[in-house]
């Protein structure tokens, strides 16, 4: 995490994410998890879903990784999200994403952090999936269909 003093006032309104620092981009993210979820996509018909099935190095408790710096070391499958990678990535990405909002010409929802000044806004008033997820070491991938969010996710 960067201070927020490393920011520009209201950047995300202002500044392509192309063109966003290193702090800002990173500051997009919420810290909602849901990115860390697993995801099941219907080939039938191509509907994706969110399982509360966290990566291994999801925590539970904080709702970040454990390793983030290394995080493509330990699980190889990790997207890691660029202004390049954005659009291939926006489709499995949550509607309520400060990534895809902004990529797709929108602004962000009221309990972002960015807006509030809290960093546990998205926890309190926003979409946390925090103490809601299993790991996916405790539940073998055939059995992640009985774990699908009910809700949007």
């Amino acid at each position: 995490m960067y201070p927020m003093s490393d920011l520009r006032p209201r950047f995300w309104e202002t500044v392509p994410l192309k063109k966003m620092t290193p702090p800002e981009w990173e500051a997009l993210c919420d810290g909602c998890g849901k990115c860390c979820l697993n995801k099941l996509e219907f080939e039938d018909t191509g509907e994706l879903v969110f399982t509360c099935v966290a990566c291994r190095l999801f925590d539970n408790d904080t709702c970040r990784c454990s390793d983030y710096p290394n995080r493509k070391r330990h699980v190889p499958e990790c997207v890691i999200l660029t202004p390049k990678t954005l659009a291939k990535s926006a489709y499995w990405m949550p509607a309520t994403c400060a990534y895809k909002l902004l990529y797709y010409g929108e602004k962000l929802p009221d309990w972002h952090p960015l807006l509030t000044g809290d960093p546990d806004s998205t926890h309190t008033l926003g979409p946390s999936i925090r103490g809601r997820t299993v790991s996916e070491l405790t539940v073998p991938e055939e059995d992640w269909e009985d774990y699908i969010f009910e809700e949007d996710v």
